[in-house]
């Protein structure tokens, strides 16, 4: 037999990207990927209409730098630069002394959820209006167990046992205020009516309030509260409105609007009162320093007026001169200076370290003060003895008495501060929400998400498809594996008609028309006159003028090819045999409209003679042998004399006998059939069958010493991404009149 001929079609764009092939598969699967992108931009619009609305509660304080301390101390530390309060303060408002209290005094550690139908019932209890107060929603459907609007559930107190912290417990609702509440296990914890405290097993449960139908069920959940503050500290947004301004803004978000406008007051004003209450801490342990101060500095008044009057009687009312007056101003003033830095400083021992730069800064503003007192002792050396003494003792008075009147009017103020604190932190807004424009979820931002995710998720499943499927899709792919490729038939919507009954498993009807009669200008039967021509003179080599169709695997359309060949060949006025060789799933007989009693397998296994097998098919040269009833032994029977014979006769009878066969891969009857054929063809199908698939079919032949001729390409589609095509008669065949070696 001959060999096939070896045709090398160079391909240059093996290594390359070809973009404007990819661009092309996405417009040819622009349905699909529109699909998906509507699909999605659908659940995004069904997401942003029934997610639950989270609204945002703000509040707004003022934080003031604090006043000069009483005895001094900001001034102090105003020459460091300090930074604005706002950043202590911040920290102050999300301390768990601020949220815990929160926590305990609007149990916010107990979570309650009516539980609503799925998906959509939220939804609709939220569109629930109440025209009476109390009122609740009826069940739709007869679904009590689930709450439709208007349900409520306040409870008073909730003590659970360790192991039921942070647990699911479901109360259930009953007539006149009765209620049961179960575990996660369905174990009952507590069944009592709301208003009565229930005890037992470590176990206390009373409900304050509760409007539900009976059978109505509430989702509760009861968390320890370090988890609730923690919660709470994550979920409350703290931050200074503007740089140093110390406007200090507060917003939470809750799906309730409500809850979260009385837990972000309840925060302003925990705050705000321990800020009063740590300001007047401060005032009173400096009214506790200087009453400690008060009895000593009075002490040494007292002991310096006894001495000075005692020099004044010894020198008999010495006056001081002009010259030492002015000496002793400079000295008193320096010297009530001076010891007013030294209360500072041993006030400031108790608050800060010797490292601080507001002590450091203190320290220096004394040493400068000491160096202008050693300036003006030089001056006071050269006065006479009698002035000198006179000064110091005057001096002692003097500052002594400076020094207890300043004291003694600080204790006075400080007193009435600690009685009357007002802090440095008011309120300025109390907490509200805009109960018309939650603030999720951001309706247009899901839609616009939602469609481009599914934009991108077509494109990247049509991509990976294309990338998946090794199925060769050009004429040039199968010809670089040294097999001519006779015809590309291109893909006929009735074709694929047929092939879905097929693959549905219900088969073709007793009469269906074929396609070269129905529809003879089809292009795919245009491509069959193509191969006509192509065979007529690949034959004119061939031993004998029968013609194997086969194929490597199911569904690349062989039936088809065969049948319609034969109808079209017919059709010139040559007799064709086609004789289904497939007797294990052949069914030309339903596509013909024949029965399938007295066929092959009835000849071979010699039940009937060929005369009685062979039918017409009520088309000009056209007869038929159908399969035959199915056999046990297919290959068996292909592989007797008798099939050689009646293949020997058929050549006898008729210019062209046309042998249908099941495809090589799943057995091996074409095998068998190839070698008593001159002419052996296989059919592949665009987008089906890899390279290595169609290789490993020519391989199979070669290895049973028969030889395939070339191939049929079949179902061609005309798509964006093809690097060829086919318009009105621009099919793609092979030409074998000007290629007959």
């Amino acid at each position: 037999m001959q060999q096939a001929p070896v045709v090398n079609v160079r391909d240059d764009d093996n290594d390359e990207i070809d973009l404007l092939g990819l661009f092309g598969t996405l417009i040819d699967h622009k349905g699909l990927i529109a699909a998906v992108t509507g699909a999605f931009m659908v659940a995004g619009v069904a997401f942003a209409v029934l997610a639950t609305p989270v609204f945002q509660a703000n509040a707004l304080l003022q934080v003031e730098a604090k006043k000069n301390d009483l005895l001094g101390f900001s001034d102090v530390s105003s020459m460091l630069g300090k930074e604005s309060p706002s950043a202590t303060e911040i920290e102050l408002i999300k301390s768990r002394a601020v949220i815990g209290k929160t926590v305990d005094n609007l149990k916010l550690d107990i979570v309650i959820q009516p539980m609503y139908f799925p998906v959509v019932g939220e939804f609709l209890a939220r569109r629930f209006q109440n025209k009476n107060p109390g009122e609740i929603a009826d069940p739709s459907l007869g679904l009590n167990s689930f709450a439709w609007g208007g349900e409520s559930l306040k409870i008073f107190k909730l003590d659970l046992p360790d192991s039921q912290l942070g647990k699911k417990l479901t109360l259930t609702a009953g007539e006149n205020g009765h209620y049961t509440l179960v575990d996660e296990d369905d174990n009952v914890l507590a069944a009592s009516q709301a208003g009565q405290l229930f005890e037992q097993n470590g176990i206390a449960f009373q409900i304050e309030e509760m409007h539900a139908n009976p059978g109505t069920r509430f989702r509760i959940i009861r968390n320890s509260r370090l988890t609730s503050i923690l919660d709470y500290q994550e979920d409350l947004d703290v931050s200074e409105r503007g740089k140093e301004s110390g406007i200090i803004g507060l917003a939470l978000e809750s799906t309730d609007p409500n809850q979260a406008i009385k837990t972000l007051n309840e925060i302003a004003a925990i705050y705000v009162r321990q800020n009063v209450e740590r300001t007047s801490a401060e005032a009173a342990q400096s009214l506790a320093f200087l009453k400690e101060q008060l009895p000593v500095v009075k002490k040494d008044l007292e002991k310096a007026g006894n001495a000075l009057n005692a020099y004044q009687t010894r020198s008999k009312s010495v006056d001081i001169t002009l010259e030492t007056k002015a000496i002793l101003d400079q000295i008193v003033g320096l010297d009530t200076s001076i010891s007013e830095l030294k209360l500072q400083q041993a006030e400031m021992d108790r608050k800060f370290t010797r490292q601080h730069p507001a002590y450091r800064a203190l320290l220096t503003q004394i040493g400068e003060l000491s160096s202008k007192q050693k300036s003006l002792a030089s001056k006071v050396e050269g006065l006479p003895s009698t002035q000198q003494e006179l000064l110091n003792l005057t001096r002692d008075v003097e500052v002594g008495t400076a020094i207890y009147t300043q004291l003694l009017n600080k204790s006075q103020e400080l007193d009435v501060m600690r009685a009357g604190t007002v802090g440095n932190v008011r309120l300025i807004d109390t907490a509200d929400v805009n109960f018309l424009k939650p603030v999720k979820p951001k309706k247009a931002l899901i839609v616009l998400i939602a469609t481009i995710l599914g934009a991108f998720l077509a494109v990247a499943l049509v991509l990976v498809r294309k990338a998946l499927n090794r199925g060769l899709e050009s004429p040039e792919a199968i010809e670089q594996l040294g097999l001519p490729v006779y015809a590309s038939i291109p893909y006929s919507i009735l074709q694929k008609s047929e092939e879905d009954k097929v693959s549905r498993g219900r088969g073709r009807s007793a009469g269906s028309t074929l396609l070269a009669i129905s529809h003879p200008t089809d292009l795919a039967i245009e491509a069959l006159r193509s191969l006509r021509t192509s065979l007529h003179f690949a034959m004119h080599e061939a031993d004998n003028n029968r013609l194997m169709i086969s194929g490597p695997s199911p569904q690349v359309g062989k039936t088809f090819v065969s049948v319609n060949l034969a109808v079209v060949i017919a059709q010139t006025g040559l007799r064709v045999l086609l004789i289904d060789v497939d007797m294990r799933k052949g069914y030309l007989h339903k596509v013909l409209g024949v029965s399938s009693d007295n066929g092959l397998s009835d000849i071979l296994a010699r039940r009937c003679d060929a005369a009685t097998a062979i039918h017409k098919t009520g088309i000009d040269n056209f007869d038929f042998v159908s399969r035959g009833q199915i056999p046990p032994n297919p290959s068996e029977l292909l592989m007797h004399a008798n099939f050689s014979a009646l293949l020997e006769q058929a050549s006898k009878q008729y210019d062209l006998v046309i042998l249908d066969t099941p495809p090589l891969l799943a057995v091996t009857d074409a095998a068998i059939v190839g070698r008593l054929s001159g002419t052996n063809l296989i059919v592949t199908r665009y987008g089906l069958n890899p390279a290595k698939e169609i290789e490993l079919t020519v391989r199979r032949f070669s290895q049973n010493g028969v030889a395939i001729k070339g191939a049929i390409f079949n179902g061609v589609e005309k798509k964006a991404s093809n690097k060829y095509g086919y318009s009105d008669y621009g099919y793609y065949h092979y030409d074998y009149a000007s290629d007959k070696s």
